[in-house]
């Protein structure tokens, strides 16, 4: 393995899916700013949108995920292309 390229803040880390408070930890040198306490123990936490948790692909139930408003910007813009015709 080649020496200097792998970061050196390797620690336990949480990811939490927020879609559906799933919170997996594992070893990450993730950058983060918050911390979240699981059973008595402070750790880092990262954020996720989506995980394998919570993914379509992998719960096979189809779910809606629009955290910023995309499909209504979508709709609206469409909305009023269908309106001219």
């Amino acid at each position: 393995m080649r020496e200097g390229i792998h970061p050196k803040n390797y620690r336990l880390v949480a990811f939490k899916d927020m879609s559906n408070e799933e919170v997996v930890i594992t070893r990450s040198a993730a950058s983060t700013k918050e911390t979240i306490e699981i059973d008595g123990v402070e750790y880092p936490l990262f954020k996720l949108e989506i995980s394998s948790s919570s993914h379509p692909f992998y719960t096979g139930k189809m779910k809606l995920v629009d955290t910023a408003g995309r499909v209504d910007k979508f709709m609206n813009k469409y909305k009023k292309h269908m309106d001219r015709s």
